[in-house]
């Protein structure tokens, strides 16, 4: 199925619509034309994946746009990685692209650029956030995106003077939905290199701020303590990356902060699930363990009809999706298993913790111990102890469920999208 391009066809409706930043959808097409020539100038033909290594900026936005209107594929690469990871990402890509497009050289005189997307055609290579090893490359087709946009938006809801903040990386799929979904509906994108919850801040206390945010669970908790109330122009706050403990969640209510819960995943184009019902023509079923399986227009062809999320879940009375760990992290322990969300959520009630981590260890009489990585919401944490935190489990958990030890950190090791590097904790 062909359509038109969406950046030609935002720009024919609304050319002097703020698009991203600053630019309007006039200035936005016409600096991915040209920054589109010149890439062509340098080579790039339909097909040919070009890595786009940026935070995220105009600048971006006009590379990725330039990249789909040659038909080729563009690669967000985030810029931070390590060398050998950054290398592997390069691998396949004809071209790099790490700064201002328009600075790439000449542009070519002859480039017929694309005025309509094939559905079934790839638009982008996303890598997953690699919180076990190296990220795994995912092709996304236009149909993807269009179909992921749809679903959003009937979730959501879309209104024509959208503001759609992104502080995520733009390497990421929910950074990078930002982008493209705005482009699709025609509305603003709104633009930080990272978050900094001083900026966040101060642009959602603004009447003519963002209606629209993405963050994961780290990212809310920060802006909650640092004093969020109330933002007057915000309509949602999609939350996702991660797991959502009740006491954020609870936390954000009481601040007057409307949060939409979210499951995704890089592989079904960000969201799979919001507020637990399943996206617009998307179908969730609970398989053999109790894993989650997704199904729909929204599936990376990568991964055939049905996407194995490895997550564990079930479905509630009124069909909705209650995400309770990942496959893999069931620990067994005496040859009963423990599911890390259950402990860590009877962690996070403890008004001293901020948020915590649960793993597996080997040991040789139970086969695996439970182990609590736990961070205190005071910086000094000085009243908070293992010996505390014990006994507030021994209330609240059975014993096989209980940690059998407790550490307390600073910090939880975490990936650039906001998931919990639980390989790190060992």
């Amino acid at each position: 199925m062909i359509v038109d391009a969406w950046l030609a066809r935002a720009a024919a409706a609304g050319p002097e619509r703020l698009a991203v930043g600053d630019l309007t959808y006039r200035e936005l097409l016409r600096g991915a034309q040209s920054a589109a020539r010149r890439l062509a100038a340098r080579g790039v033909q339909r097909g040919d994946e070009v890595a786009l290594v940026l935070d995220p900026s105009t600048s971006f936005a006009v590379a990725l746009h330039a990249t789909l209107l040659l038909g080729a594929v563009a690669v967000p690469i985030d810029p931070r990685l390590a060398p050998d990871a950054l290398a592997r990402r390069l691998e396949r890509c004809v071209l790099v692209v790490d700064g201002d497009p328009q600075l790439l050289g000449p542009e070519a005189p002859d480039c017929v650029l694309d005025d309509v997307h094939d559905l079934a055609a790839s638009a982008v290579i996303v890598h997953t956030s690699g919180t076990s090893g190296a990220g795994t490359p995912v092709h996304l087709t236009y149909g993807n995106w269009l179909w992921s946009s749809l679903g959003s938006a009937v979730a959501l809801g879309v209104d024509s003077d959208e503001r759609w903040l992104c502080c995520l990386p733009v390497s990421h799929v929910g950074g990078l939905s930002i982008l493209l979904r705005s482009a699709i509906y025609g509305t603003q994108a709104i633009v930080h290199e990272r978050f900094d919850e001083r900026r966040v801040l101060a642009a959602l206390r603004d009447p003519a701020g963002p209606t629209l945010i993405s963050l994961v669970p780290t990212t809310l908790s920060r802006l909650l303590d640092a004093g969020l109330r109330a933002p007057p122009a915000l309509r949602w706050a999609l939350l996702g990356g991660a797991p959502a403990g009740p006491a954020l969640l609870e936390g954000a209510a009481q601040a007057g902060v409307p949060v939409a819960p979210t499951y995704g995943m890089t592989e079904a184009c960000s969201q799979i699930a919001t507020f637990g019902a399943p996206l617009f023509c998307t179908s969730v079923r609970i398989g053999p363990g109790d894993e989650i399986l997704a199904s729909g227009p929204t599936i990376t062809p990568d991964v055939g009809p049905v996407l194995h999320t490895g997550d564990r879940g079930a479905l509630d009375a009124h069909g909705r999706l209650v995400v309770t760990g990942r496959l893999a992290e069931t620990i067994i322990t005496g040859g009963e298993n423990v599911l890390p969300g259950e402990v860590e959520e009877a962690l996070e009630a403890h008004p001293l913790v901020a948020e915590a981590a649960v793993f597996g260890r080997p040991d040789s009489q139970w086969g695996e111990a439970v182990v609590a990585v736990v961070v205190a919401r005071d910086p000094d944490g000085a009243e908070l102890t293992s010996e505390l935190l014990g006994a507030w489990c021994r209330a609240r958990l059975a014993p096989h469920q209980r940690p059998k030890e407790i550490r307390i950190v600073a910090a939880l090791p975490r990936t650039p999208s906001g998931k919990l590097l639980r390989s790190a904790l060992a």
